[in-house]
């Protein structure tokens, strides 16, 4: 590489800094992105952790009553069902003791636990939750 060819290099450097000083100047930096917020939390996996950390922690002499009230219906909860992240399937026995299904938007559910004793010699009612299963993974 020659002198006249380095001296070249050197000015097209110094012109293409210039410009870009002067273009920031008149360019004011654009302001930073605020962080995304959080997804909103998901109602149905709220309500399904609140039924799970109440039950984890009961004794053998404990069980936890869930029950949800669809217009004059009462049903006692023995297993939810997550089809998806929009409905919920409470089922378990009505005040008669037919086993019935209250199917609810997971928006629209409204369900109330209560921890209570269990009769001597009785096994604790245990609420069953099921989820459905991640699909395989193709290739796998």
């Amino acid at each position: 590489m020659n002198l006249g060819s380095i001296g070249k290099a050197l000015a097209n450097q110094a012109l293409e800094n210039t410009k870009n000083t002067v273009l920031d100047a008149v360019n004011p930096p654009a302001a930073p992105k605020a962080p995304a917020p959080p997804p909103p939390a998901d109602a149905g996996s709220t309500i399904l952790g609140q039924i799970q950390a109440m039950q984890r922690p009961l004794t053998q002499d404990q069980e936890l009553v869930v029950t949800v009230h669809a217009g004059d219906e009462v049903l006692r909860v023995t297993e939810i069902y997550v089809p998806n992240t929009h409905v919920l399937v409470f089922a378990g026995n009505d005040a008669t003791g037919h086993v019935t299904r209250l199917i609810s938007p997971v928006n629209a559910a409204q369900v109330i636990c209560r921890i209570v004793k269990v009769s001597p010699g009785a096994n604790p009612v245990r609420v069953n939750i099921l989820t459905p299963k991640a699909p395989p993974k193709p290739g796998a």
